[in-house]
């Protein structure tokens, strides 16, 4: 592969010099045409040369949105250049999502196989989403946990009776809404007191040993939903009102 030009983002000096290290020995075509340990010498050094491909820490003097702030403006200025992300974060998954929304080619965890050439050489030969084999696991982990929930939902939605606008009614008693609010929804056809009605039917369907239905209101019947299934606490949305 031709050679081709790297800035390494880093702020702690010996993992710093751990990953030149990686790139030296291992990834003899990647140039180090820099190192930036915070956002204004990273900007500078732009300004110098611009790189192929930057190896960007996330973690950048205490602060993990810095990191990701890098990566959007790199993007959006400067779209040709791969950004791959080598960072400890290793437990923070909601910034690995920021990160990968900033528009990042990839993600590399400090753990494990740590970087190796085949994943840099995959970045750039043009390859998106590339992980190495600490978040791929985690990743399948999510997406196996994800379909089965997905399959309980359905099957829940079966067993119960619960049409759409039982689906709709509850989730949006789980976000906080009155019944007055649901009324307003868009596609709603109900008034209050044919919420009032449909809520008792639920209790009914759900407590089906509570004959009367007495002393269940509309928090126990959502904790009941999300226990059954039948509402998935990670995916809460309103609709349109």
């Amino acid at each position: 592969m031709e050679k081709f030009k790297v800035i390494i983002v880093e702020d702690v000096q010996l993992e710093l010099k751990g990953t030149e290290g990686i790139l030296k020995t291992d990834i003899p075509e990647a140039n180090v045409i820099g190192t930036a340990q915070n956002e204004s010498e990273y900007y500078k050094l732009l300004k110098t040369d611009v790189p192929d491909l930057v190896l960007l820490d996330l973690g950048l003097g205490g602060s993990t949105t810095i990191g990701v702030e890098l990566c959007r403006y790199t993007k959006d200025n400067y779209p040709n250049v791969k950004v791959l992300i080598f960072t400890g974060e290793i437990l923070n998954e909601k910034l690995w999502i920021d990160v990968l929304d900033a528009g990042c080619d990839g993600i590399i965890l400090k753990t494990g196989e740590l970087l190796t050439r085949r994943d840099v050489l995959a970045v750039m030969e043009g390859k998106q989403l590339v992980f190495n084999e600490p978040i791929l696991k985690k990743i399948v982990e999510h997406f196996k946990d994800s379909v089965v929930n997905k399959k309980k939902h359905q099957e829940a939605l079966i067993e119960y009776e619960i049409d759409e606008y039982d689906e709709r009614f509850l989730r949006h008693l789980a976000l906080g809404y009155t019944k007055e609010m649901i009324t307003t929804l868009k596609g709603m056809p109900f008034g209050v007191k044919s919420l009032e009605k449909r809520q008792n039917e639920l209790i009914q369907k759900l407590f089906p040993n509570k004959t009367d239905g007495m002393g269940i209101n509309a928090t126990r019947l959502i904790v009941k939903a999300i226990e059954l299934k039948i509402l998935d606490i990670d995916n809460l949305e309103p609709d349109e009102v």
